[in-house]
């Protein structure tokens, strides 16, 4: 029979021992998803369909947490400062981590240093849409509108520093025709004012622009991928109609911040990719013409760094702004 002292260190031993020691299980409450761009634009799209299916396998409610603002960055910087114990996950996005630090001369976070990255859960084209009651019917028309007007033609965006951004800039190198850029704190707005017809055109990602193309609130007039989209197979590429240089995708992918436990990282990177295999959600992709991935966390760390890589020299070439 364990007297006194006996009872005493026997209590210790259990208290100390690295079972006691232990975290709770996670996840124990709901998580966080910082979606870096306004409600309506494609990372918002993608994010919620994301977090409705991981937040079931999770058995937690994941909650949508729109940061919009400075190319992405305001709500980047948000996740990389959080904790790493993974309730605070980032929609990373292709104009936060590779493109916008370049752009705007820096940032508040090291893209590859502050974050662990775990999937990429949507890959897409960029289309150009145009108001229906705009001049230019074809891509082809607006090409030879924009240079009979130089400087006179705007295109919106979700922002400054998206890869739509670029796209822009990219165009108006090569079709040497000055276009008046308009940034937006997200798609949905930018998409508001096109169709309005504030705007008359805009370069957004497929999967945001979709619904508004078959509801024919806005023309397609071409999209930026190698091949046609199958979810719009009538919309030419800009590679078909002569212009190779403007081959373009984003990307959406789940990051967390460095130091967050691995068997949380390959939880997560578990749970999407079975998220992605889910019937809904695949027909869902092929609606809105988006693609997802199977690559690994250590295949995604590597192709971030690419990109990085990638666009880095295309921005700083391209002369664009952040205004």
């Amino acid at each position: 029979m364990l007297n006194r002292r006996s009872l005493i260190a026997a209590t210790l031993a259990v208290a100390s021992s690295p079972a006691a020691a232990q975290s709770p299980p996670w996840p124990s409450k709901p998580i966080k998803l910082v979606v870096p761009y306004a409600p309506g634009g494609t990372t918002d799209v993608v994010a919620r369909m994301v977090a409705e299916y991981l937040g079931q396998k999770l058995g937690q409610n994941i909650i949508v947490d729109n940061k919009p603002g400075k190319g992405a960055m305001v709500g980047t910087a948000i996740v990389a400062k959080a904790a790493p114990d993974g309730y605070t996950l980032l929609m990373s996005v292709i104009s936060g981590l590779s493109i916008s630090p370049t752009l705007y001369g820096g940032g508040d976070f090291d893209p590859m240093g502050d974050f662990i990255h775990v999937s990429i859960a949507s890959t897409n084209p960029s289309v150009l849409v145009a108001n229906p009651n705009f001049q230019a019917k074809t891509f082809r028309e607006f090409v030879d509108y924009a240079k009979a007007n130089p400087g006179k033609v705007s295109y919106a965006t979700s922002g400054a520093g998206s890869s739509n951004h670029l796209l822009g800039a990219r165009l108006e190198q090569v079709i040497s025709a000055g276009l008046v850029h308009v940034p937006y704190r997200g798609a949905g707005p930018a998409m508001i004012d096109t169709i309005a017809g504030n705007v008359p055109v805009m370069f957004d990602s497929l999967p945001s622009a979709a619904p508004h193309i078959k509801a024919g609130k806005v023309n397609a007039l071409a999209v930026s991928g190698e091949t046609r989209s199958p979810a719009f197979p009538d919309v030419p590429t800009m590679k078909e109609l002569g212009y190779p240089d403007l081959i373009s995708y984003s990307w959406f992918g789940i990051s967390v911040p460095a130091n967050t436990p691995q068997f949380i990282v390959d939880r997560l990177a578990t749970d999407i990719q079975a998220v992605l295999k889910e019937p809904a959600v695949v027909k869902r992709w092929e609606e809105i013409g988006a693609e997802g991935s199977t690559m690994t966390p250590a295949q995604v760390t590597r192709f971030i760094q690419d990109e990085i890589d990638k666009w880095t020299p295309v921005v700083k070439a391209s002369g664009a702004k952040p205004g």
